[in-house]
């Protein structure tokens, strides 16, 4: 008996540790209602909120490049291709041999963002245009979330694109 009480007890405190070192590992860590106050002002003291490094803000250049729809609506179904141009805001050219190397397609726009849709990268024909081959299961609402590497920058290129999928 004493030795089953030890086992539960050991897994009791071995959870607590767990969720203490997943709470304190979070950029802002935030405790549940339930925990006294003196204990939540230990906490905060011990682990302190830390602002978003400068780097994460700064490293974005949204500002001088943007993705865009060539078309807005897309056939729905398997095989449905969707295209995006990179363009130098200030000058209005397309950018080519840009690196997308984050993209994904969901329902978002519909309030079902985790119906998702695999995109696969196409050869471009033009310069700045970078196609991707998906299946558009339903019709609707699909939000298109890309980030980009341009040739020569050192920021990030992040857009969120909104294209209709149509029968």
């Amino acid at each position: 008996m004493r030795s089953f009480l030890f086992i539960v007890s050991l897994i009791a405190v071995l959870g607590v540790a767990a969720a203490t070192g997943y709470i304190a590992g979070r950029a802002n860590p935030v405790l549940p209602s339930w925990v006294p106050a003196p204990v939540a002002t230990a906490w905060s003291t011990l682990f302190p909120s830390h602002p978003a490094p400068a780097s994460a803000v700064s490293d974005s250049l949204n500002g001088e490049y943007e993705f865009k729809l060539t078309s807005e609506q897309v056939k729905q179904g398997d095989g449905a291709t969707i295209a995006v141009q990179l363009v130098h805001k200030p000058t209005g050219k397309p950018v080519p041999d840009a690196v997308v190397f984050a993209r994904r397609l969901d329902m978002a726009p519909e309030g079902m963002p985790t119906m998702t849709a695999p995109l696969e990268p196409q050869p471009g024909t033009e310069p700045g245009v970078y196609r991707f081959r998906t299946n558009l299961a339903m019709e609707g609402g699909w939000q298109l979330s890309l980030a980009a590497k341009v040739q020569g920058q050192t920021g990030t290129v992040q857009n969120q694109l909104v294209l209709k999928a149509v029968p």
